[in-house]
């Protein structure tokens, strides 16, 4: 029998007005709630710019335990709304440890879960390994009353590994809270090259799990403060993928958007009864999968 989830996607461009920016998401949840949304996911680090385009101590200032204001906030809003709700804040465990985490509210306002990004960048204009420790809670799905959520962040939708392991762990879908964009200086080409291997890889993941996709990432340029590059241009293309990779919707390159998506996760069941993929791994010949490389 199928079973529908309805899923309200928001893909925001920001600004460095921290308020204004938790302001319009709040409007937007609620809209997706008022048109039926069950899960709504947001983009990565979603309060504020994306401060990783430069290393500057200053922006720690940006961090927030977990509870705190914004688990409080946006708690509150999924408990307003009676929805599940995917977000992505900038943790501070303590002094000058800090992680990127996605945080998992119930529909009761409860933190249900929380994921800390496990691969971190450290790319021109992506200076993530200067502000966050790798994630130490693992690859873990969390329960929700809506279903099984493996949620992962950004650069962690690059890695097979981690896509395997949270379907491993019995996740119904796949969700990732995503920043990533186009530097100027790439040629048109190119540009587009990028934005399909990002699109192809997450796709690949559904396949090989037989797990539909959620992938929502921002939009806009943002400028970098330095002056060194001429800042990322986010290059929005929110989508949600089926368990054979098929896109069942795709957001603007270049616009904002609320959107509702209707998800049928009985499919999975199916398309893993078509496609055995899990029956017939090879796992007692994996076991080099875990070195570094294989001289």
């Amino acid at each position: 029998m199928s079973k529908t989830l309805t899923v309200g996607i928001i893909q925001q461009k920001n600004t460095a007005d921290i308020e204004d920016n938790k302001k319009r998401l709040k409007l937007h949840i609620e809209e997706c709630a008022r048109n039926g949304a069950q899960l709504v996911v947001l983009q990565e680090l979603h309060n504020s710019l994306y401060f990783c385009q430069t290393e500057n101590t200053q922006q720690f200032d940006l961090a927030e335990s977990i509870p705190g204001p914004s688990t409080d906030f946006y708690g509150e809003i999924a408990r307003s709304c009676n929805i599940v709700l995917v977000t992505s804040l900038f943790e501070r465990r303590a002094p000058g440890l800090y992680h990127n985490t996605a945080v998992v509210f119930e529909r009761d306002g409860a933190i249900a879960g929380k994921y800390r990004k496990m691969h971190i960048p450290d790319d021109p204009a992506y200076y993530e390994k200067f502000y966050f420790t790798p994630g130490d809670i693992g690859f873990e799905p969390i329960k929700t009353s809506v279903g099984t959520l493996g949620v992962l962040v950004c650069w962690d939708q690059w890695y097979p590994e981690a896509a395997r392991l949270m379907a491993l762990k019995d996740a119904d879908m796949l969700i990732y809270p995503t920043a990533i964009g186009w530097e100027s200086s790439d040629t048109p080409d190119e540009k587009e090259r990028q934005r399909n291997a990002w699109i192809t890889v997450q796709r690949g993941h559904a396949v090989a799990n037989g797990l539909p996709v959620v992938s929502v990432n921002r939009v806009g340029l943002e400028e970098d403060p330095s002056g060194q590059t001429n800042g990322i241009s986010f290059w929005g293309s929110s989508f949600v993928a089926g368990p054979q990779g098929e896109i069942i919707w795709q957001a603007s390159d270049t616009k904002e958007c609320t959107s509702i998506v209707e998800i049928d996760l009985s499919r999975s069941e199916q398309v893993r009864r078509w496609w055995p993929f899990l029956r017939d791994r090879r796992i007692d010949a994996y076991e080099k999968i875990t070195k570094r490389f294989i001289d």
